[in-house]
C-alpha cells in the first residue's frame, strides 16, 4: 500500500492510499480521528483536514445499521462489517473513493452541509466530464436526490438548452438512469470520517451479488460508459487521447472542487425539494 500526502492549503492535506486493504485503512483512519479529537479536546489545536484517496482492493462493506439480506450472493470478496452509515456496497479497483477526515465544528458545517458539498461536488466534476466529451449524450446529468443520498444519472424527456445545468433542482421531466456514487459518512464529537465512492472505469458486475446501498434492482453506472476514458495501459504509456479522461485526471478534478468548498470558495447550491 502506497501512501502519498500533498498540501491542498493551509488547512487541507490529501493523502493517496493505493491497493489498500481496507481493514487497515479503516484502522488507520479512525485512529487518525481519535487522535485529532484528543488534540482538540486537550490542547486546543486545530489540526489539518485531510482528504483520503483511495484504491481499495476488492471489498464488500456493510454500514452500521446495515442488513444482511442485502448480501445476495456469497463470493470469494470479503464482505467487512464497518461503523459508516448506510447499507452494503462494493469498494475496488476502477473506482475511487474519498474519505473526508474534517473537524465539522471548525468549518461551522453542519451534517447536512457536509452531505451536500459531497454530492454537489460529484455533480460538478460529472456534469463537466459530459459537456466537456463529445461522446455523451447532451440530455444526460448528474444530479443528487434528498430521499437516496448519492449521485445519480438522469435523461430529460424532453431536451432543453440547459439541459445539463446542475443549477435545476427539479427531476420531474427527467428519467432516472442509475446510480453512480455512493455516500456514507461517520461523525465522531464533530469530525467525519469516512466519505463518498465514485464508479469511474470500474467492473460492475460485483454489484450485481448485493442490493448496492440497500436498493434492490437498482443500476450502477460507471463513468466509462458515457464518456471517453483512458485505460490504464494508455495512462501508464502517457498515450494522448483526444477529448477523454483518465482516471486521474478526474480525481484531481474531484481534489480541486472539494478543496475550493473546503476554503470556502465554492457554494452550497439550494437542495433540491424531496
Amino acid at each position: 500500500m502506497q501512501n502519498d500526502t500533498q498540501p491542498l492549503n493551509d488547512t487541507l492535506v490529501s493523502k493517496s492510499l493505493s491497493a489498500a486493504d481496507y481493514v487497515p485503512t479503516l484502522d488507520a483512519m479512525l485512529a487518525r480521528t481519535l487522535e485529532r479529537i484528543d488534540l482538540k479536546k486537550r490542547q486546543g489545536l486545530r489540526t489539518p483536514d485531510e482528504l483520503w484517496i483511495v484504491d481499495h482492493n476488492d471489498v464488500y462493506t456493510l454500514g452500521q445499521a446495515g442488513k444482511e439480506e442485502h448480501i445476495l450472493q456469497r463470493t470469494d470478496t470479503p464482505i467487512i462489517k464497518t461503523d459508516r452509515g448506510g447499507q452494503v456496497t462494493w469498494h475496488g479497483h476502477g473506482q475511487l473513493v474519498i474519505y473526508w477526515l474534517f473537524d465539522l465544528d471548525s468549518l461551522k458545517w453542519s451534517v447536512r452541509n457536509l452531505v451536500s458539498h459531497a454530492e454537489q461536488a460529484i455533480e460538478d466534476v460529472i456534469n463537466d466530464c459530459l459537456r466537456s466529451s463529445p461522446s455523451s449524450s447532451d440530455n444526460i446529468s448528474a444530479h443528487a436526490r434528498r430521499d437516496a443520498p448519492g449521485v445519480y444519472l438522469y435523461a430529460d424527456t424532453a431536451a432543453t438548452d440547459d439541459s445539463t445545468s446542475t443549477e435545476d433542482s427539479s427531476l420531474d421531466n427527467k428519467i432516472m438512469l442509475g446510480k453512480m456514487a455512493s455516500l456514507g459518512f461517520k461523525i465522531k464529537h464533530g469530525f467525519s470520517y469516512h466519505g463518498i465512492a465514485i464508479n469511474l472505469n470500474c467492473d460492475l458486475s460485483s454489484f450485481n451479488a448485493i442490493n448496492p446501498c440497500g436498493y434492490a434492482g437498482m443500476q450502477m453506472l460507471r463513468l466509462s460508459d458515457f464518456v471517453a476514458m483512458q485505460t490504464d495501459s494508455e495512462a501508464q504509456t502517457e498515450q494522448k487521447m483526444s477529448d477523454s479522461f483518465s482516471y486521474e485526471t478526474v480525481t484531481q478534478k474531484l481534489i480541486d472542487n472539494i478543496a475550493k468548498r473546503h476554503a470556502g470558495l465554492i457554494e452550497l447550491r439550494a437542495i433540491a425539494p424531496k
